[in-house]
């Protein structure tokens, strides 16, 4: 499905549409330090990032924040935390010289980890940062998540060149209630950039608010913006009526697969939202897919033409 993308002077091509974030060179091949949890069954974390970016000409060095078995969704998952190793395993980079052009991290095992990401930014000051702040959803935190490391994760997420929280994730950063609190998802253009701008003051150079779902709508709305931007730009989808786990790391994972092929950030946003949304259709054609998650192997080619 073709994107809709929103300006105020309504014209795709309008300011905001002009941050590029990385040049990319004709046979130069990025490399990006993924930072995530592995998960052996269902579709998440680092087992979306490795092929997506991948499929995008990147070269993905996995940095593993953790080992789940499966995705939470199941009952009787494992997880094993990695903090302990992590020291040495970047250590052991250090001794390559590893060269890394952007610093991708998603979900945390321990508060701890946020050192071991500053560790990867003081060692590689001009790498892209981008953070998406895996730890809750629909106002809820994730059950590994403890309030420390919720603090520490809103903590990193000031730091991020590149912020893409939903709407649970906002306002954790920004210190705003959630649980039974929470506003919902069912939020207007006024109160959206509010979150936005909210999130730039907080440190975050651009930040892509995802997931606004209007009451009565058949709509799914992201909003961007950044320090660089003139305005806040709105890109839409048609909202599908059913949830798949790992579409998050889907569209961070194409955002920012964009964004080193060259795409301007507004472009990278309206290209994830819009791969998403085909993913979703995909996946429901397999079986038991709403356990499963998302499924995006058919259309992997989409993410290729990227680089045309």
């Amino acid at each position: 499905m073709e994107n809709e993308l929103g300006c105020q002077n309504k014209n795709a091509n309008c300011a905001a549409d002009n941050v590029f974030l990385y040049k990319r060179e004709s046979d130069y091949i990025p490399r990006i330090a993924a930072v995530h949890d592995l998960c052996g069954y269902g579709k998440c974390s680092l087992g979306v990032a490795i092929p997506v970016l991948s499929a995008a000409g990147c070269d993905v060095c996995p940095v593993p924040t953790g080992l789940f078995s499966s995705h939470t969704a199941f009952p009787g998952w494992y997880m094993h935390d990695t903090t302990d190793i992590l020291s040495d395993y970047l250590d052991a980079w250090r001794g390559i010289d590893v060269q890394i052009d952007a610093v991708y991290s998603g979900f945390l095992g321990a508060p701890e980890q946020v050192e071991v990401i500053r560790s990867l930014y003081k060692q590689f000051p001009k790498a892209l940062r981008m953070v998406d702040p895996v730890m809750a959803d629909h106002g809820v935190v994730y059950p590994t998540y403890t309030p420390q490391l919720c603090e520490a994760m809103a903590q990193l997420a000031c730091e991020a060149d590149v912020l893409t929280p939903n709407l649970t994730e906002a306002a954790i950063i920004l210190g705003e209630p959630i649980g039974d609190k929470w506003a919902g998802a069912n939020i207007d253009d006024a109160e959206a950039k509010r979150l936005v701008n909210a999130l730039l003051e907080r440190g975050a150079k651009h930040v892509v608010l995802k997931g606004i779902q209007r009451e009565g709508e058949n709509t799914i709305r992201n909003f961007v913006g950044g320090v660089d931007m003139p305005e806040i730009v709105e890109v839409s989808n048609e909202f599908l009526p059913y949830m798949l786990h790992g579409t998050g790391d889907v569209y961070a994972s194409c955002v920012l697969g964009a964004i080193m092929a060259g795409r301007s950030l507004v472009e990278a946003a309206a290209f994830a939202g819009d791969f998403v949304h085909d993913a979703m259709i995909v996946s429901s054609k397999q079986p038991n897919f709403r356990d499963r998650g998302v499924s995006f192997e058919l259309i992997l080619g989409e993410v290729t033409e990227l680089l045309s």
